[in-house]
């Protein structure tokens, strides 16, 4: 579906815009005009120093959260004696505090300093990670993880909520990717952290898999406490920003955001936010996605180990299977920007995941070969889709109070797979986990018709808006506040 000029007004919306606090901040920015030169060394200085930053600190927290799957085959259910679905719980127990904070999270995250919330959080988070290491029972594991998922809840959606406050909608993409390739390069970077770490097996009198927890949580917490320095802080707040790049910076995105705006989070506000159909679009389509993202985490070294490789040589051949979803989330991303579409690119990730539960699913009947390129297909199609449902969902939000709340729901509530996929890889049914194939399968169709609901109603408001059926808004006593629902705002695909 061609997009119409108009299409390229956007939702990135500064916290500053036309604040009437802010003198820097009027519409009479509109009318300057931005040095090419001067513009392309500024987006240079914001790309430098924003997403490197952010890619460091999520690879941790990825590795924080799901280094578990690396200790479970070093030895760790068995040291403290875990049956039945202990290790499930222990999953599972992250998620409920890390679903329900993270809303709240990413309202407090706005009115403070992105660098000191975000230092602050992730000390506490490597804190908890450092004393899974020295649990002596399940319970004390549960509360560890319980603990992490509390403090790890204010982070993604708050670096999501970040990122996209400094890039107009088509620049978004391929930034959004980059950083949000440290959770599959932490995959890799596990497997073959752990490998190392778990020849230190007896050390101390310790096993290999709590050093797998000990020394990645200190190293958390050295950072997080260094990361206050080097974090970026709100476009207003930025100190590596000059006054003329802060600027250039507002003509460029209201020129992509035009008359978008929601600065004030009032009851009329609030009631545009939770009844946005478009949200809870975006919560199903996270949902069925995150399912696999989690089972890939927790259960690829499982997975691959039970092909019949010991658990060192499963720590190693986990390797490429992340580095090939890397290069295939890289290579989506610049697309997806160069087309200016997003649907199909999240169908085609969906796909080439589901060739891979299927053939999972009929495992007994191929080769461990086919399995095992099964398993590169499942995190390949994954990592394609989950970054581009989050980026199209931030694209479509309008004002920077609709696009914090829309990113902390969509994640935090679509994390709700990240439950489902630490209960149904049953013990009892390895290594063929037919229940845990079937449902990631199903649910990655949940977020495929998910996408198509969101195609079609954004394909509908557009036309509605191009009819002129939206204009009795501009009547509106709020029309300074509308977001997303402000008449000449167009949805992209």
């Amino acid at each position: 579906m061609a997009l119409r000029n108009s299409t390229d007004k956007a939702s990135a919306v500064l916290h500053l815009e036309n604040d009437p606090s802010d003198p820097k901040a009027s519409l009479s920015d509109d009318d300057q005009t931005i040095d090419p030169i001067a513009e392309a060394k500024m987006m240079r200085k914001i790309d430098f120093r924003l997403i490197p930053a952010l890619f460091l600190l999520f690879l941790l927290a990825f590795l924080d959260r799901s280094n578990i799957g690396n200790a479970r085959i070093q030895g760790m259910t068995r040291d403290l004696h875990m049956t039945g679905r202990d290790y499930n719980i222990a999953l599972f127990i992250f998620f409920p505090p890390y679903i329900i904070f993270e809303v709240p999270c990413n309202i407090l995250i706005k009115k403070m300093k992105p660098s000191t919330f975000l230092s602050i959080i992730m000390v506490f988070w490597g804190i908890a990670t450092t004393a899974q290491g020295f649990v002596k029972n399940t319970a004390a594991l549960a509360g560890c993880r319980f603990l992490l998922g509390f403090f790890e809840a204010g982070f993604f959606p708050g670096c999501v909520y970040l990122i996209s406050m400094y890039y107009k909608r088509f620049e978004l993409q391929r930034r959004f990717t980059f950083f949000f390739c440290a959770s599959i390069i932490s995959g890799s970077f596990s497997g073959l952290l752990a490998y190392a770490i778990a020849k230190m097996n007896g050390v101390g009198g310790y096993g290999g898999w709590r050093w797998i927890f000990i020394l990645e949580g200190l190293f958390t917490v050295i950072v997080g406490i260094a990361s206050k320095w080097f974090i970026a802080d709100w476009p207003e707040q930025a100190t590596f920003l000059t006054d003329e790049e802060k600027r250039m910076l507002r003509v460029r995105l209201r020129s992509d955001g035009g008359e978008a705006r929601m600065n004030r989070l009032d009851k009329a506000a609030r009631r545009r936010v939770f009844s946005d159909w478009k949200m809870y679009c975006g919560i199903l389509m996270y949902l069925g996605v995150v399912n696999c993202s989690y089972s890939t985490s927790f259960f690829v070294p499982t997975i691959i180990q039970e092909l019949g490789f010991t658990a060192e040589a499963a720590q190693v051949r986990s390797i490429p299977v992340y580095v090939c979803a890397t290069l295939g989330a890289i290579l989506t991303a610049f697309a997806t920007d160069f087309f200016r579409h997003r649907y199909a690119f999240c169908i085609l990730g969906i796909v080439i995941a589901s060739v891979g539960e299927i053939l999972l699913l009929v495992g007994a009947s191929v080769s461990v070969g086919v399995r095992y390129f099964a398993v590169f297909a499942i995190t390949t199609g994954t990592y394609v889709t989950q970054p581009v449902t989050l980026t199209w969902i931030q694209n479509n939000m309008g004002g920077h109070y609709k696009r914090s709340i829309s990113s902390a729901m969509m994640v935090g509530f679509g994390n709700v797979g990240g439950i489902v996929a630490s209960n149904v890889f049953l013990v009892e049914e390895a290594p063929r986990y037919p229940t845990g194939y079937g449902v990631s399968l199903g649910l990655l169709w949940v977020c495929a018709i998910a996408c198509t609901v969101l195609l079609w109603g954004l394909w509908r408001e557009n036309k509605k808006r191009d009819r002129g059926e939206r204009d009795y808004r501009l009547q509106s006593q709020e029309v300074d506040n509308l977001g997303d629902d402000y008449p000449t705002f167009r949805f992209i695909y």
